[in-house]
């Protein structure tokens, strides 16, 4: 099922430049998208053992049930990220990653936002993720965290150890159309 792109202005930390960041699903086969998803892995592979590197490839991410949104400012990919399927009621955010030269202008969270509304308009009673325990992942842990996800035990094939932190959040009562 698609969905219409989300339009958000969003201003950058120090409150001078606003930014409108059109999310939109995106084709993980085009170069620019497949190019920060080779980053994100690179990124991945850089801070967390191999054993321990959760983030899907650009093959994987065709998979049928996982869909890729991209986010845009002036038509730029600023950040990817994708919504996976567990089951009727269970989504899981993947391979979030933005793009450097757009960190800290709201990108991420226009993105999770999105993926969120997008969720909740499936009929998604959860959604959940993994992300890393070091300190390369902590802006994307606070973010998780201010969003309203709560640290949970592993889901899936998530196992409990020291390079990990799943999350999850109850959809219940929120708007499928907020940011959709």
């Amino acid at each position: 099922m698609r969905h219409a792109a989300g339009i958000r202005r969003v201003r950058n930390v120090d409150g001078k430049r606003p930014v409108e960041v059109v999310v939109a699903v995106d084709d993980v086969r085009a170069a620019d998208v497949r190019a920060l998803v080779e980053r994100h892995l690179a990124f991945a592979a850089e801070h967390t053992p191999a054993e321990h590197v959760h983030a899907l490839g650009p093959e994987s991410l065709l998979h049928p049930a996982v869909t890729v949104y991209g986010a845009r400012v002036e038509g730029e990919l600023a950040g990817v990220g994708a919504l996976r399927q567990l089951d009727g009621t269970h989504g899981e955010l993947k391979s979030m990653h933005t793009n450097p030269a757009f960190r800290r202008l709201g990108v991420a969270r226009a993105l999770v936002e999105h993926l969120l509304a997008v969720a909740a308009a499936r009929g998604y009673q959860r959604v959940s993720l993994e992300t890393g325990t070091m300190d390369a992942f902590g802006p994307a842990r606070a973010l998780y965290l201010k969003e309203g996800f709560e640290p949970c035990e592993p889901f899936g094939e998530y196992t409990a150890n020291p390079y990990s932190v799943c999350m999850t959040m109850a959809l219940a009562g929120r708007d499928p159309a907020a940011g959709a």
